[in-house]
């Protein structure tokens, strides 16, 4: 193999007249009579080489037969183009081949890699080596690359320590099911892999360490889809001697740092901030995206005043206005009603406007006074529609803000390189179990309740705020976090509330309450969405596109086929018994 001397993205006009050795990979080949064109490529760019059979010393047969994929080790003269290329960095030249070398021949390629959508992408993860050779994935690794060395840099000049955390750890309820791992030494007892680094994180804290940082992988056994994979990376963070307002203007820093590092875009400084309660109300989520404006309407005193009997027994009445309804024909309008019952939503009642008035759907159940009252009121203008959803409070809201999203990716309202990062903060500290009908945590049970008296916590759990927050960006939670309990008799307390008596939570905790009292300083932090960030930076929606081997939405590795059986000798060696799934 002749080492190469240049990339095939570096060459320029100032090398004209040099002989270099470029090595890379067959992009495209061109015959024309006894000259070959071949755009070589590297992950720093492509190059075009030109083989003439009058110059080359080589076999001009067999260079005709190269073919998509082959890997070459060229030498040759750098010339101007007769033409320059504006689209690449090397357009103003080429390279004319004085010798080739073949180092290994492609087999003929499952999918053509000039374009990721002549495939489907469950053959693409099949031959995920493939895929990575193309120009996005590479531009997307890259992305990863320039977010990891931003984020290490920022927090290394904060004073923040990287420590890394156990893989293999006790099983502890975390929100999602845990991966588990048998022990062989240890007979019929398992390790878990972390969802978090979350009790090690504020041990760390207990130990001194007042300013810590990782980045980690976590694990979750749960449901999939376009922004979650089975394993997934975080930025892990944990501060001492520390409030909210220090949280929000430290790691808002950081993602400030981050963006700017990485695409030189500046980002707002503070970050807006919003309550969860107003989140839901206004956007209908609690990671709203703010690069539209949609917000929803309060309906329910208009209707209430109607004829339509349908929502004066529900909780609450949502609206949402699109401008230039005209183009919403009925058969768009059923979609959308199918759509809102997948979240939960009854049905999707409607009304156009149209000279001051209301008109269609269920307009006739509304006196013309009401809704010219309406009309004024909400600032509904003529060739809108106005969309209702009735029901239970977060029913209404949840799947108003569905809509509200699948409105807005419908007609494109949102711009690709606008960023609109927002706290949304004050979330309760529990919710109900719709299984159980017990509380459950919202977040994790070291967040710290908004009150410490035990007569508040006592008297109406349900309404006890959390301190915690959520940083989210366009629609995404990219972090997540809170102010942590420190004191050991508050975190026994809200282990009582989650219905958790003293032995269990010695049994599954015991080790973090012992250490809890040991001088705990107050402490609180954040995690990061690691691949939400870089998924934003590099412009795609799929998380998968900025991981380098991603599972399938099942949580499959297609490459490598995983997960696979393994011998019943290594069962027997656990002593694990396989109970086949009943249908």
């Amino acid at each position: 193999m002749m080492k190469r001397t240049h990339t095939c993205g570096e060459l320029r006009k100032s090398h004209v007249g040099k002989e270099v050795v470029l090595n890379g990979w067959v992009n495209t080949v061109r015959l024309h009579g006894q000259v070959i064109f071949i755009d070589l490529r590297d992950r720093y760019g492509k190059t075009q080489v030109t083989i003439n059979s009058e110059t080359f010393s080589g076999n001009f047969e067999n260079a005709k037969k190269l073919s998509m994929e082959d890997v070459l080790s060229i030498r040759g003269n750098v010339e101007l183009r007769e033409t320059s290329n504006p689209k690449i960095t090397t357009g103003d030249i080429e390279l004319a081949v004085i010798d080739l070398e073949l180092l290994n021949e492609s087999a003929p390629l499952p999918f053509v890699l000039t374009d990721r959508g002549n495939a489907e992408e469950n053959l693409r993860l099949k031959y995920r080596y493939l895929e990575l050779r193309m120009e996005e994935l590479q531009q997307n690794i890259l992305v990863r690359h320039k977010a990891y060395q931003a984020t290490r840099q920022f927090l290394s000049n904060h004073d923040f320590v990287e420590v890394e955390t156990p893989v293999l750890m006790k099983s502890t309820p975390e929100g999602a099911r845990d991966y588990l791992v048998p022990s062989r030494v240890h007979n019929e007892k398992f390790y878990a892999l972390p969802q978090s680094p979350q009790i090690y994180k504020q041990i760390l804290m207990i130990s001194c360490f007042d300013r810590y940082f990782q980045i980690v992988k976590c694990f979750r056994d749960e449901d999939l889809r376009a922004d979650r994979q089975p394993e997934f990376t975080q930025i892990d963070l944990e501060m001492s001697f520390v409030d909210e307002e220090d949280i929000f203007k430290k790691f808002g820093g950081m993602t400030r740092h981050i963006f700017k590092e990485v695409l030189g875009v500046d980002l707002p400084n503070p970050f807006p901030r919003m309550t969860w309660k107003d989140a839901l109300n206004t956007y209908g989520s609690d990671k709203p995206d703010l690069r539209y404006e949609m917000k929803l309407l309060d309906i329910k005193p208009f209707t209430d005043q109607s004829e339509f009997n349908a929502f004066k027994s529900v909780e609450m009445v949502k609206g949402l206005v699109v401008n230039d309804g005209v183009k919403y024909s009925r058969k768009i309008i059923d979609k959308f009603t199918d759509f809102v019952k997948t979240h939960k939503a009854k049905g999707l009642a409607w009304m156009k406007a149209e000279n001051g008035g209301l008109t269609g759907g269920i307009s006739k159940f509304f006196s013309a006074d009401l809704q010219k009252e309406m009309c004024s009121s909400l600032h509904i203008k003529d060739n809108s529609i106005l969309f209702l959803i009735g029901d239970e409070k977060m029913i209404a809201r949840k799947a108003m803000g569905a809509l509200r999203v699948e409105i807005a990716n419908r007609e494109q309202l949102a711009d690709k390189k606008e960023f609109k990062p927002l706290w949304v903060t004050d979330f309760p500290m529990f919710e109900v179990d719709n299984d159980t009908e017990k509380l459950t945590f919202l977040h994790h049970p070291f967040t710290s309740p908004a009150t410490t008296h035990a007569e508040e916590m006592d008297s109406n759990p349900e309404k006890l705020k959390a301190r915690a927050y959520d940083l989210t960006m366009n629609g995404y939670e990219i972090a997540g976090g809170s102010i942590r309990i420190h004191r050991p008799e508050i975190q026994k307390k809200v282990f009582s509330l989650l219905g958790m008596n003293d032995e269990e939570a010695k049994e599954k905790f015991g080790f973090f309450l012992e250490a809890l009292k040991y001088g705990t300083p107050p402490h609180g932090g954040i995690a990061f969405g690691f691949d939400r960030i870089v998924m934003l930076l590099a412009g795609t929606e799929n998380i998968r596109d900025v991981i380098a081997f991603p599972k399938t939405t099942s949580a499959s590795a297609l490459m490598e086929n995983a997960p696979s059986g393994v011998s019943q000798e290594q069962l027997d060696e656990l002593g694990i018994q396989i109970k086949k799934y009943k249908d």
